[in-house]
């Protein structure tokens, strides 16, 4: 860390594009390296974003003294490893989701974090996002009242993804239910119990022995009244793509639409039956963002064309934020406008000297929810306690 820079290098280029121009305009980060196997595809990227450091192999890149701190956007498997190859080099780590896909390997970078004194961020997009910013707006105000009961949703259809998706447990890829439902009111999971339902193609079942179409969890949380319900589909079940959070509060409730491009229903109590439930048009919070990074939350199409315009007309690019709209421009809204939230979370973090939100410990146990949930629908819903390691003094 120099000059109040922290240096970052984005390790996978796919998603991991998308955070190349946040940390070129941010001012506490140095874009300082990038990575990825294929060496053409690398140099593409690299020569595209204006980024000089290059690498293709991990261990070089955690052989570099001069990065802080990796930003590793590779597939699922990878995670896990990739996470403590950094931790146990010296760098801090944000890992995009999920942690790991065991409850052992969340123990290993949870260890690792706290031995260490280094700082591991899990990147779940839901907590940044401005629908759950939204509702934790509403709740910080009280206008919410009691939070009586929360629940949320992943489905999508994952038929044609990476050869590891295939067949994968629902509840492994949890994170984007459990993190909103977890992290409103700052809990902790204690315990999970879950149903199978329904089954998916015999084909699928074999790479992981997981039978089932839909996995629903209750959790119940540490210390408090309240549980949650969060349930996910993968293969073989009719649903448009949805991430949803739902709130029930005694004064005020919130539920995510049921149609993409919908706005959501704030239900307000003791109103009349028409008055009751109206459609909320959800801020951007880019106001809580560093001036430089704002347009990353979103960009009306307006402002989009104009970008368009100006990047033919010359051709020039110098920091790569052009391109990054011409290419992709559906990204900058992608995961509720999350991306540079979550880029300057971890870069204060490290700036300031705190644990990020979520840190090593609060990402195990938002992670081993969903391992753990898995494990009780093979058991017939079983109650399973989530491990002391996953859980915060």
């Amino acid at each position: 860390m120099e000059n109040g820079k922290v240096n970052v290098a984005v390790i996978g280029l796919g998603f991991g594009t998308q955070f190349i121009p946040i940390y070129k305009r941010h001012l506490n980060a140095n874009m300082y390296a990038v990575c990825r196997r294929s060496e053409k595809e690398l140099n593409e990227i690299a020569d595209l974003f204006g980024v000089e450091k290059r690498y293709t192999k991990y261990e070089d890149v955690l052989a570099d003294p001069a990065v802080d701190y990796v930003h590793i956007n590779t597939p699922i498997p990878d995670h896990a490893p990739m996470s403590i190859a950094a931790l146990k080099a010296g760098k801090h780590v944000m890992c995009t989701v999920p942690m790991a896909t065991t409850v052992d390997e969340c123990r290993q970078i949870v260890e690792l974090a706290q031995e260490t004194g280094l700082k591991y961020m899990m990147a779940e997009t839901v907590v940044y996002s401005r629908e759950f910013l939204f509702v934790k707006e509403l709740y910080e105000k009280g206008e919410l009242g009691k939070i009586q009961f929360i629940q949320a949703s992943h489905q999508q259809d994952m038929d044609g993804w990476p050869e590891y998706w295939p067949g994968l447990p629902p509840m492994h890829y949890a994170t984007h239910c459990v993190g909103p439902s977890l992290a409103l009111t700052r809990a902790q999971a204690e315990y999970v119990s879950c149903f199978g339902s329904g089954t998916i193609r015999e084909e699928l079942v074999p790479k992981y022995n997981s039978p089932f179409a839909i996995e629903s969890t209750h959790i119940k949380f540490r210390d408090s009244d309240l549980s949650a319900r969060i349930y996910r589909s993968l293969f073989d079940t009719a649903r448009q793509y949805r991430e949803s959070f739902d709130v029930y509060g005694s004064k005020k409730t919130f539920e995510w639409p049921l149609i993409d491009g919908e706005w959501p229903v704030i239900h307000t109590v003791k109103k009349s039956q028409a008055e009751s439930a109206e459609r909320v048009k959800v801020p951007d919070y880019a106001r809580l963002l560093p001036a430089e990074i704002r347009l990353f939350t979103t960009t009306p199409i307006s402002e989009l064309d104009e970008v368009r315009n100006e990047a033919s007309s010359e051709g020039a690019d110098p920091d790569g934020t052009h391109a990054h709209l011409i290419n992709d421009p559906g990204s900058l809204e992608g995961h509720g406008g999350s991306h540079p939230h979550l880029a300057h979370e971890f870069v204060s973090a490290l700036i300031e000297g705190r644990d990020p939100f979520p840190n090593a410990v609060q990402s195990a146990n938002w992670t081993c929810v969903g391992i753990l949930a898995h494990e009780s629908a093979m058991k017939g819903g079983e109650k399973i306690y989530l491990p002391e390691f996953t859980l915060l003094p």
